[in-house]
């Protein structure tokens, strides 16, 4: 398992939400009650993102942009438009409230025409603190370019969407993977780019097989000596790489990892102790492993568990994804 990957692992879509609309001016589109990410995948026409407190992102047929929550945006068919924007509270899905009808994913068909433009949008769900390294890592507007060429998966989703069809909701969290990590890779990878370490450092023979024992056995009890044998150089040769391309020497990066893994554990697993806990993330004493928590946290793993599972307070809640006239909320 690479950095990547591992990280993404914890966004895997699972009941993601999708709508697409097809769109004629003026409109403008709310979305409010931001998911962590929503993607925007524009195909046909195009229109123009704008996030809160950010510059406007123009987008064209065939174009991506991840939007990180939970700050509010809109899509509007120019800058300055002329349009109401359109937006939804919590229960403006039904017809009586102007709305259109909800299912998995949801389809307004619009009045076609040469001057519309055709969206497709996906928020997606994100928990979790191994979720939240790759947050991190990313802008709040994330654009990615079509490349030249429509890919034909896109007009499959088109067509899933509108759908209604048994499997749809498995289908359409398959699509979203897909399109999170094409627009994340491509991203990751532009020319003059500045991917986060641990993405460009996967690509280096010597510390990319690192991270990937790093990921792939993350309770072994690693030295630095027993990581440079398995990758094949010396302890001083892979200490000096690692720390130049991953911005930290290999066992600060371990701990951090595993702290990262003991974090979701704590909240996923209730009734694990924080020694079990300790074990599964590779140390066999409690009292290390909780003040290694305590080091990289700030907080005792103790703590923190009963703070991840204080029910959250009404007002904070995220609102079920609602669709209004030519619109999708997003949580």
């Amino acid at each position: 398992m690479d950095a990547f990957g591992d990280l993404l692992r914890g966004v895997r879509a699972q009941g993601s939400l999708f709508g697409s609309s097809t769109l004629t001016p003026p409109w403008s589109l709310h979305f409010v009650d931001g998911a962590p990410l929503t993607l925007c995948t524009v195909l046909a026409g195009g229109g123009w993102i704008v996030p809160e407190r950010r510059p406007s992102e123009r987008l064209g047929i065939g174009e991506t942009v991840i939007v990180r929550g939970p700050a509010p945006f809109l899509f509007v068919d120019e800058v300055g438009t002329r349009a109401e924007p359109v937006a939804c509270g919590a229960f403006c899905s039904t017809p009586e409230q102007g709305g259109t009808r909800y299912r998995l994913g949801w389809h307004d068909a619009g009045t076609g025409g040469e001057d519309t433009t055709t969206l497709v949008v996906g928020a997606y769900p994100v928990r979790g603190e191994i979720s939240r390294r790759l947050l991190d890592a990313l802008p709040a507007v994330l654009r990615v370019g079509s490349g030249g060429g429509r890919d034909p998966v896109w007009d499959h989703l088109a067509a899933e969407v509108a759908a209604d069809t048994p499997g749809q909701q498995v289908v359409l969290d398959r699509l979203l993977d897909w399109m999170l990590v094409c627009a994340l890779r491509e991203y990751f990878d532009r020319p003059g780019g500045t991917p986060p370490g641990w993405y460009a450092a996967g690509r280096d023979p010597v510390v990319g097989g690192a991270l990937r024992l790093l990921h792939g056995e993350p309770a072994a009890p690693w030295t630095v000596a027993s990581l440079a044998g398995r990758t094949g150089v010396s302890r001083a040769t892979l200490a000096k790489r690692f720390t130049d391309l991953v911005g930290e020497p290999p066992l600060t990066y371990l701990t951090r990892w595993r702290m990262t893994l003991a974090a979701d554990l704590l909240t996923e697993r209730h009734t694990a102790t924080v020694a079990e806990i300790a074990r599964s993330v590779g140390y066999s004493d409690a009292f290390a492993f909780s003040a290694a928590f305590k080091r990289v946290r700030g907080i005792t793993p103790s703590a923190y568990r009963r703070t991840t599972m204080t029910p959250p307070h009404p007002s904070r809640t995220l609102s079920r994804p609602v669709v209004g006239k030519a619109f999708v909320g997003c949580f």
